[in-house]
């Protein structure tokens, strides 16, 4: 059970939520970053006291040490503080929960000082899962999953012996708030109506990535990679209550599945107790009272995007540094109003189709194949 926390990105949702489950289990706080939101950034280093808070820029790091001032907190900025946060020697247990691939170099950080890796930034192993993974068996390193669909896998799995037993992986979805629209239907859909997501309150980003299936694309990426299983073995519903937040099926027929309200803290607390289970305040699940579960395929026509990750795990290589990368420069573009909603996925293959893929990726073609997308991206969205 973790007892010292670094957290990254402890402004976002995923953040902020982490922060509750910290102060209900009595957590002491190593180190704090956000990307440039000061005011919420110095509030919860008054009440946390870290050793450490860490800005993206130099001019917000100035702002919050002159905030600060009188206080027993260092402040930093950029990589080499991210890297630092996640390096701490107090800290047990680093929870990423920072967007995008702005975290793959600091959990790496992590790892090779062996921490328990509360893992919310897809990204990271979507990227760079084959390093990752085997920094983590190198080292010693403990991932634990937080987002809502890989907690419940890792839950399922728990009291299984041998994985050569699991036959398949079933990530539910909800379907994001366009579920049914065709493709011809989505090409106006606005920033406004991409943010409205049905069942769970969570950033900009990921948000937009729901409404489009990449977000599952991603967790398809992943899952992949956490559980060392075949892109054949890993199937996509959609769940449309987000009740059954994923299942694990067995050789012998058998389904187990993991169900909970939709709330971010169950998985996150049980990320941080694990092996182990505390005392709650949330409030569980009521079978009489909730409503009929119903499953059904995803539709990879109005929703391509999903059908571009699973080619990418099944082709390997830099392609999925090149899908992500591209996917987050679009996402940013349609939030900034630039390009619509379908031009996402359009944009993302084009990047897959001009780029060339790299077998056997060190980090360094990694991080070069994500920047090569996202110029791709601006390039062509002009």
């Amino acid at each position: 059970m973790s007892k010292t926390i670094s957290l990254l990105g402890s402004t976002g949702s995923i953040g902020r939520q982490t922060l509750e489950v910290a102060r209900e289990l009595g957590l002491r706080v190593a180190a704090l970053t956000a990307n440039q939101s000061v005011d919420l950034l110095e509030q919860q280093a008054r009440e946390f006291l870290p050793g450490l808070v860490v800005l993206g820029d130099m001019a917000s790091a100035m702002d919050l040490a002159g905030r600060l001032k009188g206080l027993p907190i260092r402040v930093a900025y950029g990589m080499e503080g991210l890297i630092e946060a996640a390096s701490l020697p107090e800290a047990d247990t680093v929870v990423t929960a920072v967007v995008g691939m702005v975290g793959l170099r600091p959990t790496l950080a992590a790892i090779e000082k062996g921490k328990r890796i509360a893992l919310a930034n897809k990204e990271t192993l979507v990227c760079a899962g084959e390093l990752v993974m085997a920094a983590a068996d190198r080292c010693g390193a403990e991932i634990v999953p937080v987002d809502s669909e890989h907690s419940a896998i890792f839950q399922c799995l728990q009291g299984c012996r041998d994985r050569g037993e699991v036959r398949k992986l079933i990530l539910t979805c909800s379907g994001g708030p366009f579920y049914g629209k065709t493709f011809e239907e989505l090409e106006g859909m606005t920033r406004e109506k991409a943010l409205r997501h049905p069942n769970w309150s969570m950033g900009a980003k990921i948000t937009v990535d729901c409404a489009t299936l990449m977000n599952k694309g991603l967790e398809f990426i992943e899952a992949m990679r956490l559980y060392r299983v075949t892109p054949d073995q890993i199937q996509v519903v959609i769940h449309r209550q987000s009740i059954v937040h994923s299942l694990v099926e067995y050789r012998d027929g058998a389904v187990l599945a993991q169900l909970g309200t939709p709330d971010m803290r169950l998985p996150i607390r049980y990320a941080l107790t694990w092996p182990h289970r505390t005392q709650s305040p949330a409030e569980p699940l009521d079978l009489l009272n909730c409503p009929p579960l119903t499953f059904a395929p995803p539709d990879l026509a109005a929703f391509p995007s999903l059908g571009l990750a699973m080619d990418c795990a099944r082709t390997g290589g830099t392609s999925c540094a090149i899908l992500n990368g591209a996917n987050e420069a679009a996402v940013g573009l349609f939030l900034e109003g630039k390009i619509g909603f379908n031009q996402i996925p359009r944009l993302v293959k084009s990047a897959l189709d001009r780029l060339e893929v790299k077998w056997n990726p060190e980090l360094a073609d990694i991080l070069e194949a994500d920047q090569a997308s996202r110029r791709v991206v601006l390039e062509e969205s002009k």
